[in-house]
């Protein structure tokens, strides 16, 4: 039960005197708190962080504003300005905006909490029984203050500060996300025409041979068995054309739809058709060390830690004593007029400091709800870095791979091209069956086909390490909160 001590009130007098009682009973408070539990401090094992990252890519002082704006290293001012617009317009961002604003209006909201409270009033009441004397009419100032003495005030404003700022850096993750979504995207694009224009090149080559095969066999030099699989041929690789054609138009509402409008809005623009991007081969990697403070979701969930260990010591406070100091002045007359000429001047000051008794463990239970809610931050903090550390490693092991698949098929179709070639002049000359020509033809479809993938996984390849290793967000610019005490930053 809160203890209370409320010194006499005066007429234009505070009794200074009247105080001194307040110090004994608040010496007998503090001497109660000293069997109070302390807050728990268990510290989380770090994961273990390589010096370099594997498969011998060697890790330079490259840093946060090496990767600015990474999408420009495509050298394309399509990609350039749909990322551009995406930024702006993409509903995720404007979404992430708003909680950063929403979190930062709380921060201030909390800092409220450290400054006393000023308020006014004015009241009029009328006593019909006592005649003409019984109006009155009150005006006056009131004011409060709690003295945040043990930190509980400030320790809420720390865990407001630590949850702005990882809002911030939230919001800079969901931009990398967007960015890389509109990377990838308009690669799928790209692709997916060069697909559809290698599809359509040899559907013309497939239909050229259909047409000599059936002059064949009007000549009686080719039987109506080629003629049949001249046309399962062609037809099979028309069929192709609507999946292509599906993939286009679904990757064109998708960069639409994160440019931040209709899906159809931006099928003119994208219509023409155009090479897949590339990125160029140099890409300067940074240690795993400075990976990790590159990377907007690392640092949100390092700062929601902060925040985590902020409110474990505000709980904590609520088992000390409180102080709260107070005071009204104000004026009373028998008349409106009289409230500026004659008016009765009074005033009081009161100071209170109230301690929980007996609460039935709710104190001690909610400082254990917020330390579980530490430990949950901490825990998932160490996950936001392993799989930051996995998405690098990742990333470089399939560049590294689909740069040599590139190489290999891109020899293949070379290949496939020529042999194809020869099958079909050797056809014409009666040198070769049908049936070569026909694996020759598909083979060159499949090969060409493999290498236009093999380049958009390639590229893709590329928008997901920028991703990994931080995708341009500068965690630089984002203030670190302040904490009283720096060894509490939490341990991950």
């Amino acid at each position: 039960m809160p203890g209370e001590f409320l010194p006499a009130r005066h007429n234009n007098r505070i009794g200074i005197s009247s105080l001194r009682p307040l110090a004994l009973v608040a010496a007998l408070l503090l001497a109660g708190c000293a069997s109070l539990v302390s807050v728990e401090k268990t510290d989380a094992t770090a994961p273990a962080i390589p010096a370099q990252w594997s498969g011998g890519e060697g890790a330079t002082s490259a840093s946060a504003a090496s990767l600015v704006q990474w999408w420009q290293r495509f050298n394309d001012p399509l990609l350039v300005s749909l990322v551009d617009q995406s930024l702006k317009a993409n509903t995720r961002v404007q979404v992430a905006k708003a909680a950063l604003r929403q979190a930062r209006a709380q921060r201030d909201v909390s800092a409220a909490s450290l400054s006393p409270n000023v308020g006014s009033s004015a009241s009029a009441r009328r006593n019909p029984s006592a005649g003409s004397n019984g109006n009155t009419f009150q005006a006056g100032l009131d004011a409060s203050w709690e003295l945040d003495l043990f930190g509980g005030n400030r320790r809420g404003v720390d865990a407001a500060d630590a949850t702005a700022s990882a809002s911030a850096a939230s919001l800079g993750d969901v931009q990398v996300s967007i960015a890389a979504e509109v990377a990838l995207s308009y690669i799928t694009l790209r692709s997916a025409q060069q697909r559809l224009a290698i599809a359509n090149a040899n559907l013309a080559s497939q239909a050229d041979t259909l047409q000599i095969t059936l002059w064949r066999v009007q000549a009686g030099l080719a039987t109506s068995l080629d003629s049949e699989q001249a046309r399962a041929s062609v037809a099979q690789t028309r069929a192709q054309l609507p999946i292509l054609q599906t993939q286009i138009a679904q990757s064109r509402h998708a960069l639409a739809v994160l440019a931040g409008q209709p899906p159809d809005a931006l099928s003119a623009q994208l219509d023409t058709v155009a090479a897949v991007p590339q990125a160029p081969a140099d890409i300067a990697l940074a240690f795993p060390a400075e990976t990790l403070r590159q990377r907007a979701d690392v640092r949100a969930a390092e700062l929601q830690a902060v925040a985590a260990l902020a409110r474990v010591a505000q709980a904590d406070a609520q088992r000390l004593p409180s102080f709260q100091i107070g005071g009204s002045l104000g004026l009373s007359a028998l008349t409106l007029a009289g409230l500026t000429s004659g008016a009765s001047l009074t005033s009081a000051l009161l100071a209170s400091v109230s301690l929980p008794v007996f609460d039935g463990g709710a104190i001690r239970a909610q400082v254990g709800v917020q330390q579980a809610a530490l430990d949950q931050a901490r825990a998932s903090y160490q996950g936001t870095m392993l799989t930051a550390l996995q998405e690098v490693e990742d990333a470089l092991v399939a560049l590294r791979q689909d740069r040599a698949r590139l190489a290999n098929l891109q020899a293949a179709a070379d290949a496939a091209g020529n042999a194809a070639l020869l099958a079909s002049q050797r056809y014409s000359s009666g040198l070769v069956d049908f049936q070569t020509v026909l694996d020759t033809q598909r083979s060159q479809l499949n090969a060409q086909d493999s290498v236009a993938s093999a380049v958009a996984t390639v590229s893709a390849d590329h928008v997901r390490l920028y991703k990994a290793l931080g995708g341009g967000w500068q965690a630089d610019a984002l203030a670190t909160p302040s904490t009283d005490n720096k060894s509490e930053r939490p341990s991950a």
